[in-house]
């Protein structure tokens, strides 16, 4: 099964830039975006053969993800259940038979800061969602997360140590997360390899390679047997980040 996920930093800007062109060459048998910036009705999507969803944040322009599958899930939940953090459309969930399939944009925590404190109350609030999916079946989560693990993946760990995206607050999440058992499939199988998902629009960065790895395929430990390849797509433009695919022996 063939998973791909993408922040298209607005899905229909990224229709011009080759979106679709993309889409249907990937054949993937999911595949989700993050940061739609759209609302209902602004756009019509023809990709015959996959099921839509939609999670639109409330604020027009902002945020939102969506996930186009092959297979009809079992159920489909928008968001984490919590008021608090459910008006911004940032998670979906997927139920198939054999596991849970989440889309994430995971909120950035901005210049200064200003949103970390929020941040890190909804990065406990969704992992205690998926740890209690996982109690049902295995679960794969997927998407922007905002935050560069380890300084291999970023290409000036020292400059950006208190920037959004690479505060010791931000990499701690992560680290709990892995604490829990979930894995990080690209560095799983590349525990050397530096790859970036996401370049700045400004000082020509992604022409010199200066980027973050912020998007993610993560699972949990029941699947690890399962994964096959996880791989960094660098070369498809469209957007400020790439895509990003996971290859995992599971049907849906």
């Amino acid at each position: 099964m063939k998973l791909i996920s993408w922040n298209v930093n607005g899905i229909r800007a990224a229709v011009t830039k080759g979106f679709l062109d993309f889409f249907h060459e990937a054949d993937a048998d999911i595949f989700c975006v993050q940061e739609t910036k759209m609302q209902e009705g602004q756009l019509d999507l023809d990709l015959p053969g996959y099921f839509q969803y939609f999670n639109y944040a409330q604020k027009k322009g902002y945020s939102g993800t969506a996930i186009f599958t092959k297979e009809e899930p079992i159920s489909v939940t928008y968001g984490l259940g919590i008021e608090e953090h459910d008006n911004e459309g940032r998670v979906i969930t997927l139920e198939f038979e054999d596991f849970y399939f989440t889309c994430v944009y995971v909120p950035n925590s901005q210049n200064e800061l200003k949103r970390l404190d929020y941040r890190m109350k909804w990065e406990d609030a969704f992992l205690d969602f998926q740890k209690k999916l996982e109690e049902k079946k295995p679960v794969i989560w997927a998407g922007d997360l905002n935050v560069a693990a380890e300084e291999i993946d970023i290409k000036n760990p020292k400059t950006n140590h208190k920037n959004a995206g690479f505060t010791d607050e931000e990499r701690d999440k992560f680290r709990v997360a892995k604490a829990a058992g979930f894995i990080d499939t690209f560095r799983l199988l590349h525990p050397e390899e530096v790859k970036y998902s996401w370049w700045s629009y400004r000082f020509k960065a992604r022409e010199k390679n200066a980027g973050w790895r912020i998007d993610y395929f993560m699972t949990s430990p029941k699947l690890k047997d399962k994964i096959e390849s996880a791989e960094i797509l660098t070369d498809i433009m469209g957007s400020d980040h790439c895509p990003v695919e996971l290859d995992i022996r599971l049907k849906i």
